[in-house]
């Protein structure tokens, strides 16, 4: 009986090669169909491939957009900054060439500042409350800035200084509505006229001169600049060009609307200009 079993576990271990060897020879043989086992399990992986491979598709690509957007933020940030720098540098060169050729005009005018000592001098402060009628200077008595002096640019009178500190001081423009602010003026032409520079029109933005005697003939576009009789400002200095010219209601005396040679909105750089007058020795 026991070598009955011995045999019978004998043939069950050779049968069990021979099929084994039969099935790893049928699957080295070139197949055109595979059988149900390997074709059950290839398309249980190919449907497993397919349901996962989008996801895992869409988290990498999305992480790879997040990716992406957080380097173009980077990138336009930097950009921006950049941006921001070339404006910023842009504005500094547009400054710094109005104020080249301002400083240009104003040495240009050297020449015919025989009469005054020239002292450049920059705004810095411009109260839009009293936009018309007052500026400040960075020049003081420190650098012989004088009250009363006459200021101007390259291209005409602006006022004259009202109040001096020891390192800045307060110019009083031409267009003050201050009572006190006047300007002895004359019209240049083949007779000179005689006038004073007093009011200012906010509408039309234009200098009034009054004074002028009734039937003395003041024609448009002629020129009006400092008759040199105040006493404070040198003779010649451009106050504006005349557009108009009315009458009073009595016909006694005539105004003349002057539009100002320097634009007073815009003033950055000016000169301070105080007069050289005469001394005589009384000792002699």
């Amino acid at each position: 009986m026991p070598q009955f079993f011995l045999n019978k576990r004998l043939i069950v271990l050779l049968v069990s090669i021979i099929l084994l060897v039969a099935l790893i020879g049928i699957s080295l043989k070139e197949r055109k169909n595979l059988t149900w086992p390997e074709q059950f399990v290839k398309d249980t992986v190919g449907v497993v491939e397919r349901v996962f491979q989008k996801p895992a598709n869409y988290v990498a690509g999305f992480f790879e957009n997040v990716g992406d957007v957080k380097r173009t933020y980077e990138e336009n940030k930097e950009l921006k900054a950049n941006l921001d720098k070339y404006a910023e540098l842009s504005v500094k060169v547009k400054d710094l060439e109005k104020e080249n050729a301002d400083l240009r005009d104003i040495v240009g005018k050297k020449d015919s500042l025989r009469n005054y000592n020239p002292v450049q001098a920059t705004i810095i402060n411009r109260n839009p409350d009293k936009w018309y009628d007052l500026i400040a200077i960075d020049k003081g008595a420190q650098q012989g800035i004088q009250k009363d002096s006459a200021v101007i640019t390259s291209k005409g009178l602006v006022g004259k200084v009202k109040s001096v500190s020891q390192f800045t001081s307060t110019v009083e423009l031409l267009s003050s509505l201050n009572r006190t602010n006047r300007i002895s003026a004359v019209v240049q032409g083949d007779k000179r006229v005689f006038g004073l520079i007093e009011g200012y029109d906010k509408e039309k933005q234009l200098l009034l001169f009054t004074k002028i005697p009734s039937g003395v003939p003041v024609e448009k576009d002629q020129m009006v600049v400092t008759s040199g009789y105040g006493g404070v400002f040198p003779e010649g200095l451009v106050i504006g060009q005349i557009v108009d010219v009315t009458s009073d209601e009595y016909g006694l005396t005539q105004t003349a609307y002057v539009k100002p040679a320097a634009d007073l909105n815009d003033v950055d750089n000016v000169m301070v200009a105080k007069r050289e007058m005469p001394t005589v020795d009384l000792g002699k």
